[in-house]
């Protein structure tokens, strides 16, 4: 189990499919504060979604509109679970499940005009999918123009500090999860 840890929803427990590592709650915490009141209002998505712990974390701060991708049916039931334990908190336009790989997902939104103001992606763990999904969010082009992707890595994994016209403004790390923030250049 997992806790949303701030806004509105704050402390609601969410279910965690075995096998599955979601970020944790000091991670999430850390990369909310980080984002501040910017996501008030912001559309949201979240990437290799899992439990959908960060997207509804979005969503419980104040996001407009989260959607998550995830590829694993058994991730896909317990997002939908968790949006369910909301008990109805959550209307059906503030959020979408796309039941797919990143990539296709992405496009499959960049298809529909959609747009974010921020996209997370939590890869496996010690894989090197990180910069193919950097790569998918410059190729779909689904980034606002002012908008930011986090991206949720191992410690021992190395991505570039530009893909296309993204820059890694910003690092942190958490043990040995590290956290970094890329934003186009201007």
């Amino acid at each position: 189990m997992s806790n949303i840890t701030a806004g509105a929803f704050k402390g609601r427990r969410l279910a965690v499919p075995k096998g599955l590592r979601p970020t944790e709650a000091k991670v999430r915490l850390a990369f909310f504060n980080i984002l501040g009141d910017a996501i008030a209002g912001a559309r949201f998505l979240d990437g290799f979604a899992g439990s959908g712990a960060v997207g509804l974390e979005a969503l419980s701060r104040g996001a407009a509109f989260a959607a998550f991708i995830e590829s694993d049916t058994e991730a896909v039931l317990s997002i939908r679970e968790n949006v369910e334990r909301l008990g109805g908190e959550i209307s059906r336009e503030e959020w979408r499940l796309l039941h797919m790989d990143l990539d296709r997902g992405m496009r499959q939104l960049a298809k529909e005009g959609v747009v974010f103001d921020f996209i997370f992606l939590d890869p496996p763990y010690r894989s090197d999918e990180g910069k193919n999904a950097l790569n998918a969010v410059v190729d779909c082009a689904i980034l606002a123009p002012a908008g930011w992707v986090a991206i949720e890595y191992h410690q021992r994994t190395v991505l570039p500090s530009a893909i296309g016209p993204l820059k890694e403004q910003k690092r942190h790390r958490y043990g040995d999860t590290v956290l970094s923030l890329y934003q186009a250049s201007s």
